[in-house]
């Protein structure tokens, strides 16, 4: 998909098209997470989450969600004990 760069005030941006945006979730006013890949030669722009307790890194809670999924079975199993 192609876009075009243009400026605005002392910036440039690109309008990024809403059938992109809403399956991320991603509306007007989100925080964004933007990186450059000099490897590569790319921009990289990803939706940031809001820790869901105040204090708890994102890379944290990605560790947690990744040892709930694996270990849901048993969890659950413990759950109903």
């Amino acid at each position: 998909m192609l876009r075009k760069i243009f400026k605005t005030g002392n910036s440039l941006v690109v309008s990024l098209p809403k059938e992109i945006l809403e399956p991320l979730g991603i509306s007007d006013g989100a925080d964004v997470s933007v990186e450059l890949n000099r490897k590569k030669t790319e921009i990289i722009i990803r939706p940031t989450r809001s820790p869901l307790v105040a204090g708890v890194d994102e890379e944290f809670a990605q560790q947690v969600n990744d040892f709930i999924e694996e270990y849901r079975p048993a969890l659950e199993a413990l759950a109903k004990k």
